[in-house]
């Protein structure tokens, strides 16, 4: 049952918490607005009730209060558009006279976008005081920032406690990162495969050891892998590794030997002569990566290997791509999961991409559309994964 849904904000100023923290060019452009599109359905939804919008957000990290670069004052005319010309305005400050008399002048069936709220420090620091200030300027709260429900923030997580327990919510797009990930961690159909790539073992190690009590299969990809496979006495180059992290490597090997989880290692790679496009390349087995050469990218036999599991699975949870897929040359690994994935997904499998760089590849490759659920959150969901209470959840 939907709490939202069943709120009618007819008459109502809804404050809601959205991120909007968008990439931006050097003439101020938005080069993505998937966490802006995310929100539409939440405001959409007030407004045709007969509501007004207060919208928070943060952007960026601004160091010393009002910066132009982060004003959302940029996001207005993209807003609009997105939201089929209603009226945005915008208030120069969050809280305090100004956007006190902005939100007081509200009309329902406008949109209000507050400044940047990391302009001030309170913020972050999870002020009471001024997350009290926040909430005098509506009388709902919803929250709709995923992405950033890891953070304690004033906004997130401080804000709920000034608003009764009927009138504080999660908008359309938090229910559903909540139930599509609490799907996955809790209430998974077997074959359960998790996919995990990415850099460091070190940024990795909670979520592998939460999912070894979840997950039948654990895909391992990235520059992460070499740790595990230099653990195992394996050559490895000049590829990536964490040497102090070669003990761990063996544990966690050994503690899915233990509780019958398939950890899978790529078996090939996509060496190169250094990092970069244009470096030279070659296919070599990982069990003698050549002096000198890193691999950048599982190979063709590990894409077969780790499809043959993926396609074999009833729930996906990925996050982490197998390679450098910003380069060219070193796509092809993470291309092949990302269609491993579609293809179950397609034979009834229910899959979820969450984390950045992952998201960044399923939007590179065109395929978002053809997975299940694709996070907004990569911060968030990660921690999700670990098994963490994500404060700006709690407080709902």
């Amino acid at each position: 049952m939907s709490k939202f849904s069943d709120y009618n904000f007819n008459g109502r100023k809804a404050l809601v918490r959205v991120d909007f923290n968008v990439p931006l060019n050097d003439k101020f452009e938005i080069t993505d607005d998937t966490r802006m599109r995310a929100a539409v359905p939440t405001i959409k939804k007030i407004l045709k009730d007969g509501g007004a919008v207060i919208l928070m957000s943060h952007l960026g990290r601004p160091k010393d209060g009002p910066t132009d670069k982060y004003s959302l004052r940029h996001l207005v005319y993209h807003l609009i558009s997105l939201l089929d010309g209603a009226t945005v305005k915008f208030a120069e400050d969050c809280t305090g006279p100004v956007a006190e008399k902005a939100a007081a002048d509200l009309q329902m069936g406008e949109v209000l976008l507050l400044e940047n709220l990391r302009f001030h420090k309170a913020e972050e620091k999870g002020d009471a005081s001024f997350a009290e200030q926040l909430a005098k300027l509506g009388n709902v709260y919803v929250n709709d920032a995923f992405g950033t429900a890891h953070r304690a923030h004033a906004s997130t997580a401080v804000i709920a406690q000034f608003f009764a327990q009927p009138d504080r919510m999660f908008g359309l797009l938090m229910e559903a990162e909540v139930s599509n990930a609490e799907k996955v961690l809790n209430n998974a159909t077997a074959p359960f495969t998790a996919i995990l790539g990415g850099a460091k073992v070190s940024d990795k190690i909670l979520i592998i050891e939460t999912l070894m009590d979840r997950a039948n299969n654990i895909i391992i990809g990235g520059g992460m892998a070499y740790t595990f496979l230099k653990a195992q006495g394996k050559e490895i180059g000049n590829s990536l590794c964490e040497n102090d992290k070669l003990d761990l490597a063996n544990e966690l090997l050994e503690k899915a030997r233990t509780k019958g989880v398939q950890l899978v290692l790529p078996v090939d790679s996509v060496a190169a002569d250094k990092f970069a496009a244009d470096a030279a390349t070659q296919v070599v087995s990982n069990d003698n990566i050549p002096a000198g050469w890193m691999g950048l990218d599982i190979g063709p036999a590990s894409v077969a290997l780790f499809s043959e599991t993926i396609q074999a699975s009833k729930t996906i949870l990925w996050n982490g791509p197998m390679g450098v897929f910003e380069m060219e040359a070193f796509q092809k690994g993470t291309k092949g999961v990302a269609d491993a994935i579609v293809l179950a997904t397609a034979q009834g499998a229910f899959s979820l991409v969450g984390g950045g760089d992952s998201v960044a590849a399923v939007n590179q490759f065109g395929l978002a559309d053809r997975v299940s659920y694709v996070s907004t959150g990569g911060g968030a969901m990660l921690e999700f994964f670990e098994g963490k209470v994500l404060p700006g959840i709690a407080a709902i």
